[in-house]
């Protein structure tokens, strides 16, 4: 919902990405935008035939910040607008508005995921690193460069799980931390003792040692896990969301 030309290439998300907003209200919006950008979060309401609950949708994912600011002044203003009566869909009405304070980051955040499924704001983990670093626990980019073999502890959210047929039962989990993605082999006897966190964690810590395949350069790195640690309450309220393959 950018509307400033002018500014610098930005990544912009589709509106199909924003949650239980109907196809059809966002054809309308793109259509409206074709003709006209929108001047207000009201002229997008009119222009575009939007309800009460695909203004609600398009602000909890902060789509309307380039007409209205930050996520919780635009959940108010949308709040505030109801469709009118066929005979006043025309009509706008001018009102002195109430200006709120932003949220705080790890807010935000917590929100683009809610409305979205991730967000383009500071990775999660990235707001819980200085309580990871006191749990010994390293990034990606901390682990690249290690020698082989050594002991390591690493963590993220849990991005995929894949344990194809030909795997013997082994299990290759992609952890997601915000300086990179860590590979993680997980033995088919380490599974039967620690199922639940395998499968269920949405942050996962693990301690294991740091295999490098020298035959590669060094380049393909992962850590075959000794002990696995469901560290989701970490996050809150906040929901990821992984691709498991079995």
């Amino acid at each position: 919902m950018r509307v400033n030309q002018a500014l610098a290439p930005a990544v912009r998300l589709g509106l199909r990405l924003v949650c239980s907003l109907a196809e059809s209200a966002a054809q309308r919006i793109v259509a409206a935008r074709q003709q006209l950008i929108f001047a207000s979060t009201e002229d997008l309401a009119l222009r575009a035939g939007l309800a009460a609950g695909d203004l609600k949708a398009l602000s909890n994912a902060d789509a309307l910040h380039s007409l209205r600011g930050h996520r919780r002044q635009q959940v108010w203003d949308a709040s505030a607008l109801h469709r009118a009566p066929e005979l006043l869909q025309e009509a706008s009405f001018n009102e002195s508005a109430l200006h709120l304070p932003a949220a705080a980051q790890g807010e935000e955040v917590r929100f683009d995921y809610a409305a979205l499924g991730l967000t383009l704001r500071a990775h999660p983990l990235l707001l819980l690193r200085k309580k990871l670093s006191n749990l010994k626990l390293l990034t990606a980019t901390q682990l690249h460069d290690l020698p082989n073999a050594r002991l390591v502890r690493a963590c993220g959210p849990v991005t995929m799980r894949q344990s194809p047929g030909t795997a013997k039962g082994v299990t290759f989990v992609t952890l997601e931390d915000e300086t990179a993605s860590v590979n993680v082999i997980v033995w088919k006897a380490l599974k039967k003792r620690q199922r639940s966190a395998l499968l269920h964690a949405q942050l996962l810590a693990v301690h294991g040692s740091w295999q490098r395949d020298e035959a590669s350069g060094g380049q393909v790195c992962h850590v075959v896990a000794g002990f696995l640690r469901d560290l989701t309450p970490l996050l809150g309220d906040l929901a990821t969301r992984s691709r498991d393959f079995h």
